[in-house]
């Protein structure tokens, strides 16, 4: 009986089951019109002529998703048979997918009312958009033979829009929302201004908006915003200058130590901006190992000078101390040593190499600068520093409120720079891995011979002889 009963399940379940793999059979043979593409790579040309800004892309056509091309042998060979149907279909995904996303304003204004005027499918090995007239002329030429054979998946989308504006010498900007095209979106932007070369853009995802040609005081207003998100992203950065507040909460130290530091990785980030730094594969690294350690030598250095420090009873925070007396100085429990004297001299030197650090997050940035690369230097400065201040800001009473309600000053300061060194000796390792990766080699007298090389290597040199001057006395 039981085996009557599992045979009829049998009978029952295996047309079901035939089913469903001719189901996933079927859609495995034609690629799915919703899949999102892995790598999409956009090329996009813009340039105002008189009332008329023409703007040219190619993408690929997979990132047009939500549209079924007319395709042949078994769904995988786009059918370019039927031309007519083939354009309607690509001016509906210029219409629905690409005017949307381009997002152009003039003096602000959005521009509405754009043309599509060309659109046509191109060959993955077409070469004609490395120059713009070339571009130009092969999207008003003849399409591809009816008999081409090419898988659509690999299919070029290019299209030309034209939108009609006042003046050629108005100022355009560009917001790009093209991030949801695929998972890494990559755009190489290239806009001719009249009177101007020929400008390139390269960015990744949605870069936010752009100015094709910034004045001096929107280049700088964006910089000051990057500088102030990069500092309070930059964990590695913002736990250096917790390791330098901590045993150092007066106002007038404070002041003195942050400037030290602010004005080497200044140095260092104008040094970097301006091609002064190396330029090897293993000099980024590199820094990223040395802003680790410059966290771990803090941390460690706070740790013994909270141990080795004696206080007498009288100088420990009162009940009635108030919480600005700690800010500004008085009454603080861990006694100020020369090293946290000479403590602006370590900011300094590490301040070097965290202006490399900066650095690197500018590499793809500057190209925003337009003509005003020294003005968007000196905003990131100013963004920087005010990200700085309103760390200390929080940070100072934050710590003399914890120092006084919670846990002695001395214990206080032990436990934070011992989590401080925990975090910061991991990143050490870590990072000190990826730069054992590369093959060493002696960097050569051209790094040396640089400017940057000659400020390290003077740096290091006077951190030797100062470091020597204090174990002789």
């Amino acid at each position: 009986m039981a085996e009557s009963i599992q045979a009829t399940r049998t009978r029952r379940v295996a047309p079901m089951v035939a089913v469903a793999c001719l189901v996933v059979g079927l859609s495995a043979a034609r690629p799915s019109a919703h899949d999102i593409p892995a790598d999409v790579f956009i090329q996009m040309f813009v340039r105002p002529a008189g009332d008329r800004l023409t703007v040219l892309v190619r993408l690929p056509l997979a990132a047009m998703r939500d549209f079924n091309f007319p395709t042949r042998e078994g769904a995988l060979l786009l059918d370019l048979r039927d031309p007519a149907r083939l354009d309607a279909i690509l001016h509906e995904a210029a219409r629905l997918w690409i005017v949307p996303a381009l997002g152009i304003d003039e003096d602000g204004v959005a521009l509405t009312a754009p043309n599509v005027t060309s659109v046509r499918v191109s060959l993955p090995s077409d070469r004609s958009f490395t120059d713009f007239d070339e571009a130009r002329a092969h999207l008003r030429g003849p399409p591809l033979p009816a008999d081409t054979l090419m898988p659509w998946n690999q299919a070029l989308f290019d299209l030309e829009i034209a939108y009609p504006i006042g003046s050629e010498q108005a100022r355009l900007a560009i917001d790009p929302r093209v991030a949801r095209f695929g998972l890494r979106v990559v755009t190489v932007l290239r806009v001719l201004l009249p009177g101007h070369s020929e400008r390139v853009f390269q960015f990744m995802g949605d870069p936010g908006r752009i100015v094709l040609d910034p004045r001096w005081h929107q280049a700088a207003l964006r910089f000051v915003r990057l500088g102030f998100d990069h500092i309070l992203d930059g964990i590695d950065h913002l736990l250096f200058l917790f390791c330098l507040v901590i045993p150092l909460r007066r106002f007038r130290s404070l002041v003195i130590v942050v400037t030290a530091f602010t004005v080497a990785h200044s140095i260092t980030l104008f040094s970097a901006a301006f091609g002064y730094a190396p330029d090897a594969l293993w000099f980024p690294p590199l820094v990223e190992t040395l802003i680790a350690v410059s966290i771990v030598y803090m941390a460690i250095e706070n740790i013994v000078i909270a141990i080795a420090a004696r206080t007498p009873r009288s100088s420990v925070l009162s009940p009635g101390s108030s919480v600005r007396s700690s800010f500004l100085g008085a009454g603080s429990a861990v006694p100020r040593p020369a090293s946290l004297r000479r403590r602006w001299v370590v900011a300094f030197a590490f301040g070097l190499v965290h202006g490399f650090g900066f650095s690197f997050a500018l590499q793809e940035t500057l190209q925003f600068a337009g003509r005003h690369l020294v003005a968007s230097l000196l905003a990131f400065n100013v963004g920087v520093e005010l990200g700085q201040l309103l760390v200390l800001l929080l940070l100072v009473p934050l710590l003399a409120l914890a120092f006084r309600y919670v846990v002695p000053e001395r214990v206080g300061i032990i436990i934070l720079s011992a989590l401080v060194a925990h975090t910061a000796w991991h990143w050490m390792v870590e990072r000190g891995s990826t730069l054992g990766e590369y093959a060493w080699v002696l960097p050569g007298l051209a790094v040396f011979a640089s400017p940057a090389g000659v400020l390290m290597v003077a740096v290091a040199v006077i951190g030797v002889a100062w470091l020597a001057r204090r174990r002789t006395r």
